[in-house]
């Protein structure tokens, strides 16, 4: 499609998070992490969601360390012919935040010529490509690699920045001139996150200047840049030779397309007044000591809208644009609102006659340990369209679908996508984003006021056609007295999920009438069923009462919910399985109850997935979390406190599970729609006294008053199995037991402050 012919409607394009950045003598390639590297049938999962075009890895460092003579195109080939085949085209990338083969760099003078060698043999192999993105974000990768130090080489002063984003920008041009000998009519989509920053009337040159450095990418490579450029003294001050600028000027290569990558944290906002911030945000220019924080944390009406963004771009070059990344790391709700959002102020945009082409869905096989700038391996999963985590198995997984894919499916064919979540603000519009004492940013970008304290917590809900209020569809919570259902509500409350927490005086789910009733009223779109009979010893005299509860209620609960097309998840147990094995139980490993309990919770599985079989059921073992005081782990550090010992079994292994990791991934398979058995346990087995051992010592605490001994000797009422160990088949959605306990005891000393 020619740059100067807009398309018929609004295209949607996909994305893999492929970088492959140096941290000293480390490379981190998320290809490798994310599985894509092995993975050449996840471009099916790609074609179903209707995508257009992919921005698609084929990377310097990876195809031709050693020089385009001695490449390895066995990758590429494979993958390419098949976006062929399933017609899908390709936007090439042959730098993504790295910085090239080890025997160079972003300082090196020949950086860019070894980039536009490699560029020439790609086109040479593959002279039907049509689009390409030689370097990813020139800007931010000379920021982070020459200014802020993270990545290689670890300059940070303006003089290494200048020279870093001179070397990619004149990599661009050589690459595309290079190409274009090749294919003249290829085409440079040239990406960058265009961030804006706002700040404090004493530091509004420091922010003129930040907004307009923004623009030196793409100024650039337009060749705008010359004595009258407002940049122009900056630049020369710090090492840009007239010459290396005036190149720019006989050898202009603008984008055919402006790729913006917009997130929600690249705005920031400036303020001396450090008192108000945390050190690491302290910083200055020489003149001035100042805080640099995301400005969605301290701005009252939150940041520059993405319409407002686009139309800059727009009046600045009136070149076709398109969203080239749009990715949240946060949970399902947020993520769908987040690309709605985007997608929606994009269709606004091309009514208004913008030619903005496409919005990309960035990380379909989601990201790694971008909450630490991808400068350390500490295996931070972000979900993105799929679900990459692996089953507990050596058979490759498959990328599972998230809800992202759903509102993709719909979006690609020009279908509207509903959910009842996407009538609440995300959490960017909402007061509880604000970290620090809110200022007005938006009223004189450089005179922020002021906020006032009742500023609005969140923009009203209103129907974009008729501006009627939207009272948004509830989820429903049963068990209000419970560990389980408290932190539902708890959690929803932080996620934005408007909900109802019912007693059972309000819901008897025993009572297929009340439910009737309630289910009627309330008309839910989903309902979390935390309600239970959990005295697993009482239950051996009470077996009549126990299997009402759990087996019968969430039967009736699963059945009304069914009639109505009303989502349900339901909570089962690691005491359905006898513990006679020393391997961790999967969802298909067949169930053999010991105990009354047990045997209520496996009834209870058969009836609800029979009577719905949309439902979620899911299975969990050994809660524990910082908001109830009678889990083990608040009991055992509780006694150590106070001086006395503490009993636990050595020979009952379980796989414990922190509350808040259990609530949040049960929410985001609830909204991607999942449906059957799922085991959701944090990953590590223990005994009980090692988990309070190890617990303890990390607390701070003298361990040495646990106190070891079996299971028998507390004389329980109800057997237990000696090993309940759970893992999934499906997908292990949460952290490793370590960290869920480092995240535990961080979260209890939060609590009691």
């Amino acid at each position: 499609m020619s740059t100067n012919q807009v398309s018929p409607k609004l295209e949607l394009w996909g994305g893999i998070e492929c970088t492959v950045n140096r941290v000293g003598d480390r490379y981190f390639d998320q290809l490798q992490r994310n599985g894509h590297d092995t993975r050449i049938e996840d471009l099916d999962c790609f074609a179903t969601l209707g995508i257009q075009a992919i921005r698609y890895p084929i990377l310097w460092e990876r195809t031709a360390p050693n020089g385009p003579e001695q490449a390895d195109w066995s990758w590429a080939d494979q993958r390419l012919a098949y976006l062929d085949d399933i017609g899908i085209r390709p936007i090439v990338g042959l730098i993504h935040h790295g910085s090239g083969p080890p025997h160079t760099s972003l300082l090196d003078p020949e950086f860019a010529n070894g980039l536009a060698q490699f560029a020439e043999a790609v086109a040479t192999r593959y002279p039907w490509l049509e689009y390409y993105t030689p370097v990813n974000e020139p800007l931010t990768t000379a920021r982070f690699s020459g200014l802020y130090g993270h990545w290689y080489p670890h300059a940070q002063d303006d003089r290494s920045f200048i020279q870093a984003l001179i070397n990619q920008c004149r990599g661009v041009a050589l690459s595309m001139q290079a190409i274009r000998r090749i294919n003249p009519a290829a085409k440079l989509v040239q990406t960058e996150d265009l961030c804006k920053t706002s700040g404090t009337p004493l530091l509004s040159y420091q922010v003129d200047f930040e907004n307009a450095r923004r623009w030196l990418s793409f100024d650039l490579l337009c060749g705008r840049i010359d004595q009258n450029h407002e940049l122009w003294n900056y630049l020369r001050r710090n090492g840009a030779e007239e010459s290396d600028l005036y190149w720019f000027l006989d050898h202009p290569c603008p984008p055919d397309i402006f790729g913006i990558n917009r997130y929600l944290t690249s705005d920031r906002f400036l303020d001396e007044r450090l008192d108000r911030y945390p050190a690491h945000f302290h910083g200055g220019n020489g003149e001035h000591q100042y805080a640099d924080v995301e400005a969605i944390r301290v701005c009252a009406e939150g940041i520059c809208p993405p319409d407002v963004l686009l139309r800059e771009v727009w009046e600045r070059y009136h070149r076709p644009i398109a969203v080239t990344e749009v990715h949240l790391g946060c949970t399902r709700e947020e993520q769908l609102r987040w690309f709605k959002e985007i997608w929606d102020a994009a269709q606004h945009l091309r009514q208004e006659g913008v030619d903005l082409r496409a919005v990309t869905a960035w990380s379909l096989l989601g990201a790694y340990d971008w909450n630490s700038l991808v400068t350390r391996n500490a295996d931070f999963y972000e979900p993105g369209v799929f679900d990459v985590r692996p089953p507990y198995s050596s058979v490759r997984p498959s990328p599972r679908p998230t809800a992202i894919a759903t509102m993709l499916r719909h979006l690609s064919q020009g279908e509207s996508y509903d959910h009842p979540l996407l009538d609440v603000p995300g959490w960017w519009q909402r007061s509880d984003r604000l970290f620090y004492p809110p200022v007005s940013c938006f009223s004189n970008a450089s005179h922020p006021l002021e906020a006032s304290a009742d500023f609005p917590s969140t923009r009203p809900l209103t129907h974009p056609s008729t501006h009627h209020p939207i009272t948004p569809s509830p989820l429903l919570i049963t068990g209000a007295t419970g560990t389980l259902g408290k932190a539902f509500a708890r959690i929803c409350d932080v996620r934005g999920i408007p909900h109802r927490l019912l007693g059972r005086q309000e819901m008897d789910i025993t009572n297929p009438v009340m439910v009737e009733q309630v289910l009627a009223e309330m008309q839910p779109w989903a309902v979390i069923n935390a309600a239970g009979y959990v005295r697993v010893d009482d239950a051996e005299r009470e077996s009549h009462l126990c299997r009402s509860i759990n087996a019968d209620g969430a039967a009736i609960l699963a059945e009304s919910c069914a009639q109505r097309n009303i989502g349900l998840i339901t909570f089962s147990s690691d005491l359905v399985f006898d513990g006679d094995r020393q391997l961790p139980y999967l969802e298909s490993d067949p169930v053999a109850p010991l105990n009354v309990y047990g045997h209520s919770k496996a009834q209870a599985e058969r009836q609800v997935l029979h009577h719905h079989p949309e439902s979620l059921v899911i299975r969990t073992s050994a809660f524990f979390g910082p908001w109830d005081d009678h889990n083990f782990l608040t009991v055992a550090l509780r006694t150590l406190k106070a001086g006395q010992p503490f009993l636990a079994a050595e020979d009952a292994i379980v796989s414990p599970t922190y509350v808040p990791d259990l609530v949040n991934a049960s929410l985001d398979l609830l909204i991607d729609g999942e449906r059957g058995i799922w085991h959701l346990a944090n990953p590590g087995a223990i005994a009980w006294s090692d988990l309070a051992r190890q617990t303890a010592q990390l607390a701070g605490l003298d361990a040495s008053a646990i106190q070891s001994c079996s299971i028998n000797s507390f004389g329980y009422a109800a057997p237990r199995p000696a090993y309940s160990v759970l893992s999934s088949e499906r997908g292990i959605l949460l952290p490793d037991l370590d960290r869920a306990i480092a995240q535990y005891l961080h979260e209890c000393d939060r609590v009691q402050v």
